[in-house]
C-alpha cells in the first residue's frame, strides 16, 4: 500500500518567506502609539473591572473561590495527556 501525500491548501501551500511575511504583521498589527491601556493603566483597570461586574457571581474567578481553583487544578492533572502539535518550519524549504 502506498501512501498518498496530503496536498497543502491555504497557509500551509504558501511559500516560507510569504508565511513569515504575514505572521511578521501580526505583531505589527496595533501601533504604540494606538495601544490606549499601555498607556493609560487607569483606564486599563477600569475596563477590567466592567467586564468582571459581567460575569455572574458563581462564575467568578478563582481569586474569589479556592474551592473552585482547586477543583480546575485537579480536574486538569486528571485529563489525558494532550500530544503537543507543534510544527517546525525548515529554513531550507
Amino acid at each position: 500500500m502506498t501512501e498518498q501525500k496530503k496536498s497543502k491548501r491555504g497557509f500551509a501551500s504558501m511559500d516560507p518567506e510569504k508565511r513569515r511575511e504575514i505572521a511578521r504583521k501580526g505583531g505589527l498589527s496595533v501601533p504604540d502609539e494606538k495601544r490606549i491601556f499601555s498607556k493609560n493603566p487607569d483606564l486599563a483597570a477600569r475596563a477590567g473591572r466592567t467586564g468582571g461586574k459581567n460575569v455572574k457571581p458563581a462564575n467568578r474567578s478563582f481569586a474569589r473561590d479556592p474551592a473552585l481553583a482547586a477543583a480546575a487544578g485537579r480536574k486538569g492533572g486528571q485529563a489525558s495527556p494532550r500530544v503537543e502539535r507543534v510544527q517546525v518550519i525548515d529554513a531550507a524549504e
